[in-house]
């Protein structure tokens, strides 16, 4: 290896990325438990307020089945409220550089998007979804893939028409938690036809951590060579093998720009559960520990991208921070390491250092940054099996 350079390693690999939060959404769909309006709209505010302009905030689907997201109305009259308008420009936050999406992964729910924005508080941009394995498709939507498609296709013309954006999701890329291995070439194609029926980007989503990183790097370079522009491109992945964060690796490598995570990890499956009732969701839940359920967390992947020096325009700091509040609002320690130990420093911490060091070298009479004995001169030779490779 003669080259150390890693944009020269991986030329694909951004400078710059966009990540996305969906902790209201993705996250907060699969808690047992209400989560607040009052919270909702903090953590949306406060997201925006620490760097996020792409920001998924509910789900316009039946209430009946998730009643997680029956306030979403709620939400979006307050996002488009003079109120918030008037916050963010205090902040030099021009409003028009955030894009809030909502989920509607029906055409009863696009439809209701569309009443919305003749209301004036429709979202920007709306997601619908598919699946390449159609078990794990139909249990998401409740029918199958080619009927979908054309209802997507209906759905994307109504959203365009209304002057909304739509997102169009691909799952089960690397795997099916129903229906097991999957092929990452259908994934392509259906990449290929979301966008040939009017999707203005793409979701590439691994809902249940199924992807690995040679996979993932693999399956992004068919992407981009399928599909070379970026912008139409976002990663999605869910941790349950505490392998997420080098799938954000083998992505960057790939050339992808565009991320989603969400904080602590949160999200998985529309819960069956809310608060003392049972509900809907999406029926039973594919796993049985919900510990090892959820997306990416933002923290980690956050730091993990600015310690790598790559741009994202997030206030890292205040992220962290909201990542330990979000801590209280759920009410259990959730998935972040960076919440607990901070960014690397690189000043240390000199508050641990032991006593004594300093006078011990001065006993010694060395100097105060020698590390190496002062009468060893340059290394002349190493032995000949520190240069024997495959052996």
């Amino acid at each position: 290896m003669t080259e150390y350079d890693y944009w020269k390693i991986f030329p694909r690999m951004p400078r710059k990325v966009t990540i996305g939060d969906i902790t209201v959404r993705d996250g907060f769909q699969h808690e047992e438990k209400f989560i607040s309006t009052a919270a909702k709209i903090f953590y949306i505010e406060e997201m925006i307020m620490a760097g996020c302009r792409n920001i998924e905030i509910t789900n316009l689907g039946n209430p009946y089945l998730m009643p997680q997201f029956r306030d979403a109305e709620q939400l979006l009259t307050h996002v488009r409220s003079d109120a918030f308008k008037n916050r963010c420009a205090k902040k030099g936050i021009r409003y028009e550089d955030i894009c809030f999406t909502a989920v509607t992964i029906r055409e009863s729910a696009v439809d209701r998007a569309i009443a919305l924005k003749q209301k004036g508080i429709g979202p920007d941009r709306l997601l619908m979804m598919v699946s390449t394995e159609e078990q794990h498709h139909f249990a998401n939507s409740g029918t199958t893939l080619p009927d979908y498609w054309k209802e997507a296709e209906r759905c994307i013309k109504k959203c365009n028409d209304a002057g909304m954006k739509m997102c169009g999701t691909v799952s089960t890329i690397w795997g099916s938690p129903i229906g097991g291995a999957t092929d990452m070439k259908d994934a392509v194609e259906f990449a290929r036809r979301w966008l040939s029926i009017g999707a203005h980007d793409i979701e590439h989503a691994d809902h249940d951590g199924s992807a690995s990183a040679p996979e993932v790097y693999r399956y992004f370079s068919m992407v981009l060579d399928a599909l070379p522009n970026p912008k139409l491109h976002i990663a999605h992945f869910h941790e349950t093998k505490r392998m997420a964060s080098a799938s954000i690796l083998a992505a960057l490598q790939a050339g992808i720009t565009h991320f989603e995570c969400t904080l602590g990890g949160l999200g998985g499956q529309p819960a069956n559960f809310l608060d003392d009732c049972p509900t809907k969701g999406t029926g039973d839940y594919y796993y049985e520990d919900p510990r090892y359920v959820g997306l990416v967390c933002l923290e980690d992947t956050l730091v993990q991208i600015d310690e790598m020096g790559i741009e994202h325009g997030y206030d890292v700091d205040r992220v962290l921070w909201l990542g330990k509040m979000m801590e209280k609002t759920i009410g259990r320690r959730l998935r972040s390491e960076a919440v607990v130990n901070g960014r690397t420093k690189r000043e240390g911490h000199p508050q641990f250092a032991r006593p004594g060091l300093k006078k011990l070298k001065e006993k010694f009479g060395e100097q105060p940054d020698q590390k190496l004995p002062a009468d060893w001169g340059p290394i002349e030779s190493l032995p000949e099996r520190c240069f024997q490779v495959g052996a």
